[in-house]
């Protein structure tokens, strides 16, 4: 049973990956194996999210398989112009489809077959479109530009022809929308730990301030809620009743064992919780919660 208990906001990012400055932070080489396991796990604990965290985890292991292609090929790096490396991406998009085909939910599923058969022209045109104008509910798209926009960034590479607005609340290096929120310990912050951002597209993780709404700006406490469960204590949700949006929280100061977005996923109830209380989320994850 999920108890919900608002509480009050309380008070080593260090510079890692290929590039990049004290701002910004991106995953290490083991980043997928790691994702993969905890994802594991959590789907053998939790009995209510193992269907969905045991796709996730199916799904892990082919942008895995993805990354690593993109990563080994001989005499190639993503160029950030995404049309010019569109031909590389058609030819792992079978990685991503046969997956799902095998092991995803019967609507996705479907539309992977949908996939298999449409021109290369008409993938070409649904890849370009998120890329430009990124929605959180293309699940094909998005799955499989992450792994590409991943290793992109960790090449010192940049989103050329992706024009979007860098703001504050959107990943400072190719300007997505965050995932979900993360604490942990920081040396500049002494009590609490500090709070980043992880980005929904190229999942580099960057330092933002505590206590504000990274949808709307709002910094008025009494505007600003923390929403828990009893049964997942390191995953909260972060809720703006200025803007009525919400992030999810990983509290690793709480709990060092935690993948962000493998446990995330595993509290999808909080995610039910927040919609049948009027809050919408800032980027959905891939499984769509």
């Amino acid at each position: 049973m999920i108890i919900l208990i608002k509480v009050g906001e309380r008070e080593k990012h260090a510079k890692a990956g290929i590039k990049g400055g004290p701002e910004t932070q991106y995953m290490p080489y083991d980043y997928w194996d790691s994702l993969i396991h905890r994802t594991q796990v959590l789907a053998a604990a939790n009995e209510p999210t193992r269907e969905v965290l045991t796709f996730y985890a199916a799904l892990l292991l082919a942008q895995k398989e993805i990354y690593e292609n993109l990563r080994g090929r001989e005499h190639w790096l993503p160029s950030g112009n995404l049309e010019e490396d569109l031909s590389v991406l058609r030819q792992v998009m079978p990685i991503l489809l046969g997956v799902v085909e095998k092991h995803g939910p019967t609507v996705l599923a479907e539309e992977s077959l949908v996939f298999m058969n449409v021109t290369e022209i008409e993938v070409d045109q649904l890849l370009i479109q998120q890329w430009r104008g990124p929605s959180d509910t293309r699940f094909f798209e998005k799955a499989l530009l992450q792994p590409y926009t991943k290793w992109l960034v960790e090449t010192n590479g940049q989103p050329i022809d992706r024009d979007l607005e860098k703001k504050e609340g959107r990943c400072p290096v190719c300007g997505g929308k965050p995932q979900l929120s993360i604490l942990r310990t920081r040396d500049d912050v002494l009590e609490g730990g500090g709070r980043d951002l992880l980005c929904a597209t190229c999942l580099t993780i960057w330092p933002y301030r505590r206590v504000v709404c990274v949808n709307c700006g709002e910094e008025q406490p009494p505007k600003l809620g923390y929403f828990r469960s009893n049964e997942l204590k390191h995953v909260g949700i972060e809720a703006c009743d200025s803007c009525r949006y919400y992030i999810k929280r990983i509290d690793l100061t709480e709990f060092g064992l935690a993948v962000p977005l493998a446990d995330e996923i595993a509290a999808a109830p909080l995610d039910l919780w927040a919609r049948e209380h009027g809050y919408s989320k800032i980027e959905l994850n891939l499984i769509g919660l």
